[in-house]
């Protein structure tokens, strides 16, 4: 039986090509173009889908069962429909976390800071991964152990330059509890210049390319955070939990939790969310 490193070194082009496919097919084709009957509202305003989301990743869930036989897809918008479908991220089996549009609220509006996210999981371990941001025509991939890369340049994000503030992308405030607040809070101190956050996704393309310090982040949804946490990792960066540990895509993590260039960086920032609290190092 192929293992999942063979299926990597064989067919991640035909990931790749899924994944283009799936932008050019169901979601280009409706940027800047949507209709108010194509639009609607989940969880409340702030919380939008389109049927380029829907779409696209009924695309892509055909795509990449296909190419990977006995795995499931976890997808955004079918775990809206139907939550216990989230629990497959638990199991054995391969599993492919998709995110058809992250920054959907940027793609309603016109702005091309949206992407496609595409992760390839088992045994809670991020294997693989894929950022696609259609409309400005980049793809950033990373295999764990292989290095990350951005249209085929190897990216490295480095620590951030001394003496300067740390530029920190943070949860919205409409996504935080009254406690996920407070932590943000402790961001605004010298040394930190804090800036709410656009596409999660982008957001760690832009720290694994060193042009972002860190993130702060209050959700655990891992059709945001899996693709870009494998990113990050590969560029040289860290990610860290209120507990000390990295992040889960398994879930039960201590929030809010840090990405970031590096691993100084990753504890500056986890040991101000935790209000100063001495964290517990990951055994």
């Amino acid at each position: 039986m192929e293992t999942i490193d063979e299926f990597l070194a064989r067919r991640s082009a035909d990931v790749e090509e899924a994944v283009r496919k799936a932008a050019a097919t169901e979601i280009m084709p409706r940027f800047r173009q949507l209709a108010a009957h194509e639009i609607d509202q989940k969880a409340g305003p702030h919380d939008l889908v389109t049927d380029a989301d829907r779409n696209a990743e009924l695309f892509l869930t055909e795509a990449l069962g296909a190419l990977l036989p006995g795995s499931v897809v976890v997808g955004e918008e079918a775990v809206h429909a139907d939550p216990a479908t989230y629990e497959a991220i638990q199991g054995d089996t391969p599993v492919w976390i998709v995110d058809p549009v992250d920054g959907t609220r940027q793609f309603v509006h016109g702005d091309d800071g949206f992407c496609t996210l595409v992760a390839l999981v088992r045994h809670g371990v991020l294997l693989a991964s894929w950022t696609y941001a259609p409309a400005r025509d980049q793809l950033a991939t990373a295999v764990r152990g292989g290095g990350a890369f951005l249209d085929g340049e190897r990216l490295s994000a480095g620590p951030p330059e001394p003496g300067r503030a740390l530029t920190v992308a943070t949860s919205h405030p409409y996504y935080t509890t009254d406690d996920q607040k407070r932590a943000l809070l402790t961001l605004r101190t010298d040394g930190v210049a804090p800036r709410p956050c656009g596409s999660a996704g982008l957001e760690y393309l832009a720290i694994a390319r060193g042009e972002l310090d860190a993130t702060a982040f209050s959700w655990e949804a891992a059709w945001d955070h899996a693709a870009g946490l494998l990113l990050v990792e590969e560029a040289g960066g860290a990610h860290l939990t209120l507990s000390g540990e990295p992040f889960r895509v398994t879930g039960g993590n201590s929030l809010p939790f840090t990405a970031a260039r590096d691993a100084a960086t990753a504890r500056r920032v986890a040991h101000l969310l935790s209000g100063g609290e001495t964290l517990r190092e990951a055994s």
